[in-house]
């Protein structure tokens, strides 16, 4: 997939698109089928085949939210597929002992693999943990054995603990440049729900934090935390590091729950909420239980082209961090 069309051509493709958009026909507010069809209609029509901008330099992000069951997982691996399919460089650390990461992205992680434990623990280069995703180009992933799940008490008495993922993305990063292999344009970090050592190493690596949000009951619970926790990385480890990014997840616009939570969530977060919220999606669940992203098991569903569109959200959003990090 080239990038280098000329001003004209792109400016012709973004009118075909805008009349196609257009075509469609209106959606009734008293009827959300006919509203989710258009919706779905109109982000096939915007989105197939479009190459997301490139960030003036990595941009490290970890998903996290102390509270379980919010999709972290499901919106890492979602979201590193769509940006990957978008023409980016995409690599996804998975930091949680359970492996889901690694499972939805098809990488082996049984014991005895290479893994961010031997990464950790052992101190061992981040190259030989990395490997490629079999269904998407530009999609490599350090999977999570697990080894991983005693990582947190033998992390105590290391040297440099909190800082020991950073100190091997960032050699990771210096070898790929000297190698002259294209820069990485994305590092996600999936993080266990909870704040132990594990996590510190996954905040500490990063610039920026995306939380997750289910619109459900209970949705802002924990959040509180997680700020405080997050504002204490920042004071004592890294200064750089923000919330730049909620995604509201489980979406049921059919309900006044979804629709109240959703708009509390804007009304604390308006510049950090995504305009996209993913919507409960049967296709989203099932597609891990096939090795695979929902993007590659059912790209036309609501929950593939949803996350489609956060990732251009986030991709538009460019270098907010970069230059955040170089005001501190």
């Amino acid at each position: 997939m080239t990038t280098d069309l000329n001003p004209w051509a792109e400016d012709s493709e973004e009118r075909r698109r805008a009349a196609l958009v257009e075509s469609l026909p209106s959606a009734d507010e008293d009827t959300p089928l006919m509203a989710e069809l258009r919706q779905d209609a109109r982000r096939r029509i915007e989105l197939r085949g479009r190459v997301f901008p490139r960030p003036d330099r990595t941009r490290v992000i970890t998903v996290a939210n102390q509270k379980g069951g919010v999709g972290k997982t499901t919106t890492t691996v979602n979201l590193a597929a769509a940006l990957a399919q978008s023409g980016l460089q995409v690599l996804v650390i998975d930091n949680d002992p359970q492996g889901n990461a690694s499972t939805a992205l098809g990488i082996d992680h049984h014991a005895g693999i290479t893994s961010v434990y031997d990464v950790l623990v052992d101190g061992a280069p981040l190259a030989s943990a990395v490997h490629p995703c079999p269904d998407i180009p530009n999609l490599t992933c350090v999977p999570a054995t697990i080894d991983l799940s005693g990582a947190e008490i033998e992390l105590v008495s290391l040297v440099a603990r909190e800082t020991r993922l950073r100190n091997a993305l960032t050699t990771y990063l210096a070898e790929r440049e000297q190698r002259g292999e294209p820069r990485i344009d994305y590092v996600l970090v999936d993080c266990p729900p909870s704040l132990g050592l594990l996590t510190v190493n996954a905040f500490v690596v990063a610039d920026e934090v995306l939380i997750p949000i289910q619109c459900e009951y209970y949705a802002l619970e924990g959040l509180s935390q997680l700020l405080k926790s997050i504002e204490l990385i920042q004071a004592h480890l890294n200064p750089g590091l923000h919330v730049s990014t909620i995604l509201l997840t489980m979406y049921d616009g059919r309900t006044n729950l979804a629709q109240q939570v959703a708009q509390e969530v804007r009304e604390h977060f308006p510049d950090k909420t995504l305009r996209t919220t993913v919507p409960r999606s049967v296709r989203v669940s099932e597609a891990p239980s096939y090795g695979q992203t929902v993007l590659t098991y059912d790209p036309g569903s609501s929950g593939a082209l949803a996350y489609l569109e956060a990732a251009r959200e986030l991709a538009d959003r460019g270098t907010t961090a970069t230059r955040l990090k170089e005001d501190v």
